[in-house]
């Protein structure tokens, strides 16, 4: 065998093994640098955004991925859309896609938290509350008002067919739908609570219970009166009594405004119409207001009392009386109790003449209710 075939095959080895070598290296390479991209990617994912104050970002239907990252980053709510594309296209099979809606980044949101937002869908809330007791003309009036609702109102639904309460809603929400669902909530509570009322009571419809519910509701704000107000009246039904009541006669006057600038006189009481439960028997053709979940069950289920009579006590609730004696002695009471709170908004009134308040009874009515014979 000659020298040059005795070195040939080791030369042969020695590049092999250097081009080996040079693979080796660049793979390691290859690793570091994407280790190092994977690190820069997570740190800048998950690290403290540019925001500085929370802001409020609209993203609308049918937008892309790759537009609501320019979006953000032109609201200045992530610092890089490239990298939040890439995480958002890498999880979009285990964590879904982005949802429309209007959504509030908090100051120093973090890509991460921009994501976990925008792919739960958690649109920004908004709130309406409706108090019980109150009119179906002031409920729209409210609904009407309300910047972040949309559309017109198109409908007027009948006095008490709306279930006060607050509703949650979001923007684009129109007039018509909230309204909707104030009607739907009310059908569906006198569902659920029509099977569980008590038998033999003298209201014999959902139109009934309302109504009356709807009285009870204006008659007394105390929850614990609820029961004991039905109570009375389902007692003066009974037995062909008048109800007497006193926002039946303010209804009758000024309709769904709710409320009089005056005390209520005797040519109130006088006034027959259609709602003065003075003047008619029994109940008045509809509610006089939309009554809440509360007054709904007394009405429904009214507390078992002998008690013909009620009449405020000074307190924001009521004294009640079976007799017309007792009523009477309570009435007195009451008087009692208006004269020495006008005396003493008098005296007031005279030492200091430029702060002085008519100081008047508290209570859900807008005058005393007082259940006469």
């Amino acid at each position: 065998m000659s020298d040059h075939d005795y070195f040939e095959e080791p030369a042969k080895r020695s590049a092999f093994g250097r081009v080996m070598r040079s693979l080796l290296i660049m793979a390691i390479l290859a690793v570091i640098a994407a280790g190092a991209t994977a690190f820069y990617v997570q740190d800048a994912f998950t690290s403290r955004g540019p925001l500085t104050t929370s802001k409020i970002v609209t993203v609308k239907r049918g937008m892309g991925t790759a537009p609501i990252a320019q979006m953000l980053a032109s609201e200045g709510v992530i610092s890089s859309p490239g990298i939040f594309m890439a995480v958002t296209y890498a999880l979009r099979s285990t964590h879904g896609n982005l949802k429309a809606g209007e959504f509030e980044f908090a100051s120093g949101a973090s890509m991460a938290d921009v994501l976990r937002l925008l792919q739960a869908g958690k649109s920004l809330a908004y709130k309406v509350t409706i108090p019980e007791g109150w009119t179906t003309q002031k409920a729209l009036a409210r609904i009407a008002a309300n910047k972040v609702l949309k559309g017109d109102l198109t409908v007027k639904p009948p006095e008490g067919s709306l279930l006060p309460d607050t509703y949650v809603f979001q923007r684009g929400t129109t007039r018509d739908a909230l309204v909707k669902r104030m009607t739907d909530a009310q059908k569906k509570l006198l569902d659920e609570l029509w099977d569980k009322r008590q038998k033999n009571l003298p209201v014999k419809t959902r139109l009934e219970v309302l109504t009356l519910a709807s009285i009870v509701e204006r008659e007394t704000g105390v929850g614990l009166e609820r029961a004991q107000v039905a109570g009375v009246f389902v007692n003066r039904l009974n037995i062909k009594m008048r109800l007497q009541s006193d926002p039946t006669i303010i209804y009758g006057i000024v309709g769904g405004k709710g409320k009089m600038d005056r005390p209520i006189s005797k040519k109130d009481i006088a006034e027959k119409t259609a709602y003065n439960t003075y003047q008619i028997d029994g109940l008045p053709p509809s509610p006089i207001a939309n009554p809440g979940r509360a007054a709904i069950e007394a009405v429904l289920n009214p507390q078992d009392t002998e008690y013909l009579y009620f009449v405020a006590d000074g307190t924001g609730g009521h004294a009640f009386a079976k007799t017309l004696k007792e009523h009477q002695a309570n009435v007195a009471v009451w008087r009692k109790i208006e004269r020495d709170r006008k005396k003493a908004a008098n005296s007031k009134a005279n030492k200091k003449p430029s702060t002085a308040t008519t100081v008047t009874p508290t209570g859900k009515s807008d005058q005393p209710a007082s259940k006469k014979p």
